[in-house]
């Protein structure tokens, strides 16, 4: 008796899911998720939350440790004041709807970037949604806001010439563990996972340093697209990667 090959595909072993400890998306495509649907691109990014508080769900319930998502970039300055404007206020309106159920959930919240030249409201609510999330001891959520990686870089290295400068750091003394810990993600593991959507294949200024040997998943779904199966596809991608990390054997799982 022969099988249909799409039952067939669904009966094939799928692989143990190697679960990352920390993961990095990239959420791109709301515009374009809203353009395809005939939509205003506020619509996108609204469905593009929604879909951010399903990818916080699918961590906790998967066990992913560290989630840090894209979610502001220093180069988004450049768009229309009035689309910033909404994006702003539509991360006002989900930390306050969303903050009871972060705390429920065990959820830490760590908010990464510049603050120079934010709302000095905005900042008030940064800081207070990390004070509130502080002690959880779950899932720990790294939103990317106002975030470039060189900016990062280059912060971090004035913070570490500093030290020079007065004489607490000899400069032979620094190391890559120095760099990192001058980095907004000190404390953190490297993203060993980093996801883009919407089928752009570039990394876009996020977590330069960070990245040097995650792996990357690129998936043609809009971000407002991506759920479960999505995840689940992209969590297969990654549990079949041979991580060598420059060597000659693949890391034991």
């Amino acid at each position: 008796m022969s099988i249909d090959p799409a039952i067939e595909a669904d009966i094939a072993p799928r692989p143990r899911l190697r679960i990352p400890m920390h993961l990095g998306v990239i959420m791109d495509g709301n515009g374009r998720w809203a353009a395809a649907r005939g939509k205003r691109r506020t619509e996108g990014h609204i469905e593009g939350v929604k879909a951010l508080r399903n990818l916080v769900e699918l961590c906790i319930n998967y066990g992913v440790p560290h989630l840090t998502v894209f979610s502001f970039s220093s180069e988004n300055w450049t768009r229309p004041k009035d689309e910033i404007s909404f994006i702003f206020n539509l991360l006002r309106r989900f930390v306050v709807s969303d903050l009871q159920s972060l705390i429920r959930n065990n959820v830490r919240v760590r908010i990464i970037g510049s603050r120079a030249g934010l709302e000095p409201s905005l900042v008030r609510l940064i800081d207070d949604v990390e004070a509130k999330t502080e002690a959880n001891t779950g899932l720990v959520l790294i939103v990317a806001f106002n975030y470039g990686g060189k900016a990062e870089i280059a912060e971090a290295t004035r913070r570490i010439a500093g030290e020079v400068a007065a004489g607490r750091l000899a400069p032979e003394a620094i190391t890559e563990d120095t760099i990192a810990a001058a980095l907004y993600t000190a404390g953190l593991p490297d993203p060993d996972l980093i996801i883009r959507t919407s089928g752009e294949q570039r990394i876009s200024n996020f977590l330069l340093w960070q990245a040097a040997y995650a792996e990357f998943v690129f998936v043609d779904e809009n971000w407002p697209d991506f759920g479960e199966a999505s995840f689940i596809r992209v969590l297969e991608t990654f549990s079949r990667r041979d991580r060598r990390f420059g060597g000659i054997e693949a890391e034991r799982s």
